[in-house]
């Protein structure tokens, strides 16, 4: 059957420009043929959904020449090992145990891997060198280095190759982390005097995925200590990546030794996502938000909304005006209402107003909300903080500068972890409607 699919996929690649197949197509694969019933497999509901509407015709018509009948096709996201442990089922059931399980990395999402992670022209390099890295760590690229502006799918990416080197590799040891952190952590283990404690974290494991790099500028006992990270992981077969906002040869204040590290394995850049990629990215991200979405709206929406970042955030407000309709159908009038109103919706509040609004709702003064310090009530509130500048419009640089100087990926962290609050959390969303009305009335006087 992997013959025959593969013979099918060949055909279809053809047909099709090259943005779609690797979106929608690459990971498709032949369940079963039975009884002249094809059942072909998608990673995601969404994608078996997209082909069948779109090309159901076209795969009928390379599948039924390959087996040389009238075949029916069947669309599904069941894997190929599940249907069979539904048909064939156990012999008998197993005494259970005790599976011992190495801890899940923080940072790495679930939800971000290669199947949602769409593809087109502009990050089609970055994307092989991802799926080539994940399939063989620590082997030819190594570092692999990727840079792009905020929202082109950096994290996404990172995520991906660590999510699929765990699939392979459940108790490989991933450690990925920002530069801000890693900074703090040297820092830290200098004033404790527990440098020995701090090399032993950072110069074990088979995975180190450092987010921002170009946040070492300047920082010469840092850039030190990556430097000899580097090279003993390197050595120990370890494979390294970072991520930046710019290419290694445009990181000033960097020491040149370190500098040619970063050049010595694969530098690929992510370009801003073209419309096809926006639409690919909307109809993904709306299954994961339970959004019914027709490939017309997600196109509607890919040509309102250049950003990719802007399209969750988007769709999130989508979500919340569905759960206030009587219907649950998303309409074009729907959705051409929402963009209209982000179109004028401007900045209500200055960026200081919000963040009294937060500290007097805690009880926290603004050098705390701006400090280092990590208490649990101190980083909950930073993290409204930067929600509600979020929506007033602030970028993600603008807001972690406003906020202490923290880089952009702690503040899309931050964001996204409230989010998810709000969504599953109806105290906490009780909290943050509270503060924005504190906001609004400020503004008001």
């Amino acid at each position: 059957m992997e013959d025959i699919w593969q013979a099918v996929l060949d055909e279809i690649q053809i047909e099709v420009s090259k943005p779609t197949y690797l979106t929608f197509f690459q990971n498709t694969y032949l369940i079963s043929l039975e009884n002249d019933i094809a059942t072909i497999g998608a990673p995601t509901y969404i994608t078996a959904q997209y082909i069948e509407k779109r090309y159901y015709a076209l795969i009928k018509k390379s599948l039924d020449k390959k087996v040389n009948k009238n075949v029916s096709l069947i669309f599904s996201t069941a894997t190929r090992e599940q249907k069979l442990e539904k048909d064939i089922g156990p012999l008998f059931t197993p005494m259970p145990t005790i599976e011992k399980r190495t801890p899940r990395p923080e940072r790495v999402r679930v939800d971000y891997t290669f199947a949602t992670f769409a593809v087109s022209e502009s990050n089609q390099l970055a994307y092989t060198a991802g799926l080539t890295v994940a399939g063989a760590p620590g082997g030819i690229y190594n570092p692999l280095f990727i840079y792009g502006t905020v929202g082109v799918g950096k994290t996404h990416l990172m995520c991906a190759i660590a999510n699929k080197v765990l699939e392979v590799k459940s108790d490989a040891k991933i450690l990925y982390l920002t530069t801000e952190e890693f900074t703090n952590e040297v820092v830290e283990s200098i004033k404790e005097n527990a440098t020995n404690k701090l090399r032993k974290k950072f110069r074990n494991v088979d995975v180190l995925l450092l987010d921002d790099i170009q946040f070492l500028t300047g920082k010469e006992k840092v850039q030190e200590e990556l430097f000899h990270t580097f090279n003993t992981l390197i050595d120990k077969g370890g494979q390294i990546i970072f991520t930046s906002d710019r290419p290694p040869s445009e990181i000033r204040k960097i020491e040149s030794r370190l500098a040619s590290r970063f050049e010595g394995g694969l530098t690929v850049d992510v370009a801003p996502p073209d419309f096809e990629l926006r639409a690919a990215i909307t109809l993904i991200k709306s299954e994961k938000h339970h959004i019914p979405l027709s490939t017309d709206i997600a196109k509607i929406i890919a040509e309102h909304v250049q950003d990719a970042r802007a399209l969750e955030g988007f769709l999130l407000r989508l979500s919340a005006a569905l759960v206030r309709a009587t219907s649950k159908d998303v309409s074009k009038e729907l959705v051409l209402s929402l963009l209209q109103g982000a179109k004028k919706r401007t900045q209500v509040a200055s960026p200081d107003a919000v963040v009294e609004a937060v500290c007097n709702y805690y009880n926290i003064k603004t050098t705390q909300i701006k400090g280092s310090k990590r208490d649990a009530s101190l980083v909950r509130a930073r993290h409204v903080c930067m929600y509600l500048l979020k929506e007033q419009g602030l970028t993600l640089v603008e807001i972690g500068n406003l906020l202490g100087g923290r880089d952009h990926t702690t503040v899309m962290h931050g964001v996204e972890k409230i989010e998810f609050l709000i969504q599953n959390n109806e105290e906490k969303n009780g909290e943050i409607v509270s503060i924005k009305r504190v906001v609004e009335s400020a503004t008001r006087i």
